[in-house]
């Protein structure tokens, strides 16, 4: 543990917290949020949405998409070289869509570089509404 130099603080930096330190500064948020926007989800937990494709019990694709206040952040979209092409992809995504919308969601974020699926997203109606230039180094992410 360090001591911040603004006070006396000890500061730890860990990639594995412990649950209730973890969920101590998410209530801590929480508790700030509905201060200034009242009508939020009663907590932070949110739902994370999959959609899983198989064929012969083997998943030949999937989406993962938390959602949380009125956003679902489509996290990951994956299809098997083998089956993409078909039409498997836009089938997934517009399950989770379906999905998503039904429990009155609006609106969807997601990323992908450009070395993924840029044209995929736009031809299903998502824009572009930043990037961010050498993430990762020497490439593009857009959102």
């Amino acid at each position: 543990m360090a001591q911040s130099a603004e006070n006396t603080a000890e500061l730890e930096i860990t990639t594995n917290p412990a649950s209730a330190d973890a969920e101590t500064i998410s209530r801590g948020l929480v508790h700030d949020n509905r201060r200034s926007v009242s009508d939020l989800e009663p907590d932070d937990s949110g739902e994370t949405v999959f959609v899983f494709a198989r064929r012969d019990g083997e998943i030949i694709g999937g989406l993962r998409a938390p959602c949380f206040w009125n956003m679902a952040h489509i996290e990951l979209l994956w299809v098997t070289e083998a089956e993409r092409g078909n039409g498997l992809g836009s089938t997934i995504l517009k399950e989770a869509e379906n999905h998503i919308i039904a429990r009155g969601i609006g609106q969807a974020l997601l990323e992908t570089t450009d070395w993924q699926a840029r044209p995929f997203y736009e031809s299903h109606g998502y824009q572009v509404i930043a990037e961010i230039d050498d993430y990762p180094l020497g490439h593009t992410c857009f959102f």
